[in-house]
């Protein structure tokens, strides 16, 4: 197994890193392994060996592996959800705004680090803390789009979520089966597919100051 470089190493021991360079370096380590073996599988030792350091280093940033977990589980449940803030901000088109969440998703599970396994294909999903977060995501992405439909188009909050949370589901479950599938449709198309028939619902509903 090859380990996650970072520096030279001088008389025989690893360059000594600032503590955020050393977080980093172990949580890209913890991701390859938990991705490759999935929580239960995986172990300390094999995290330490993958990033190259002594176990007892591993421990003085994460006490344990759940540590490493939920950190890595932070991070990207926070990105999904901040890109799909990104994609309502970024245009007051809403064809552009279904477009954007949609690759926002295929984005996700399209990445080489493949860490939509760990949000999404957890082996942890019926732990607590680990719920919470993965739970976090969904409704991050649906507050976000709920809050626009509302400003536009002045439905209710309850029917607002629920439109929402159709798309979030669309988004996320076209993306895990168009990756699964092995990707027969190229990304940009299925991109486009999924979108068109999100946008063909959401669009039936008038702009406020608008007759339906």
């Amino acid at each position: 197994m090859t380990a996650v470089g970072n520096g030279a190493q001088t008389a025989g021991r690893p360059t000594r890193l600032p503590r955020s360079a050393r977080r980093k370096q172990l949580l890209a380590a913890a991701q390859e392994v938990f991705v490759a073996q999935g929580y239960h599988a995986a172990a300390m030792d094999d995290i330490a060996e993958r990033a190259g350091v002594s176990k007892p280093v591993l421990y003085q940033h994460f006490p344990g592996k759940m540590d490493l977990y939920l950190a890595l589980l932070d991070t990207h449940c926070d990105a999904i959800v901040a890109k799909v803030h990104d994609a309502m901000r970024g245009t007051n088109d809403n064809k552009e705004r279904v477009g954007a969440s949609v690759q926002a998703y295929f984005d996700f599970v399209d990445h080489e680090s493949e860490a939509f396994r760990l949000v999404f294909e957890s082996d942890l999903r019926n732990d607590p803390a680990v719920r919470q977060r993965v739970e976090r995501v969904e409704q991050g992405c649906i507050a976000a789009i709920t809050d626009t439909i509302i400003s536009d188009t002045g439905v209710s909050r309850a029917h607002a979520e629920l439109l929402a949370s159709g798309l979030v589901g669309a988004a996320e479950t076209a993306a895990q089966f168009w990756l699964a599938g092995g990707r027969q449709v190229p990304k940009a198309e299925a991109e486009a597919l999924v979108a068109a028939l999100s946008w063909r619902g959401i669009a039936s509903f008038p702009l406020q100051g608008e007759s339906a």
